[in-house]
């Protein structure tokens, strides 16, 4: 029988939780996700899991969050002058915002408080510090 190995092009069905037993993201319901292994499009722990499994295997695996989103960065959170936002934009906590930093790279912010004359952005992927659980079945190899 095959087993996924780096360079093919894999589909899974999964599931993941937090500690807490929160899911915070699932393939129930929608097609499973497709990747080409050792290509880096999924975090690091996945991709590790998945190698080696056949079709039809199933597993639990415990990703420790510096294998999945890395750990939390305080330099990656600032605040900022209201005013600095866009004019026309009305911010409320938990927006996500696209920056263009000086070198002309976009990267994605999350406005984590706001109040009259300041707001805190944070750069971090909302995932980031958190050790991650998923629930994975390999679907199919190609």
């Amino acid at each position: 029988m095959a087993v996924a190995k780096t360079g093919d092009l894999v589909k899974v069905d999964y599931t993941g939780r937090l500690n807490s037993g929160q899911i915070f993201d699932t393939s129930e319901g929608r097609e499973p996700i497709e990747f080409v292994l050792g290509s880096h499009q999924v975090i690091p722990g996945f991709e590790e899991a998945v190698e080696g499994m056949s079709v039809g295997d199933k597993k639990t695996i415990e990703i420790p969050a510096d294998q999945a989103y890395g750990q939390r960065r305080e330099e990656l959170v600032a605040t900022v002058r209201r005013d600095q936002l866009p004019e026309d934009l009305e911010p409320k906590e938990g927006d996500i915002l696209r920056i263009q930093r000086e070198d002309g790279q976009v990267i994605l912010v999350r406005i984590t408080d706001i109040d009259e004359t300041s707001a805190t952005l944070d750069a971090n992927h909302p995932l980031a510090g958190e050790d991650l659980t998923f629930d994975i079945k390999l679907v199919d190899i190609t």
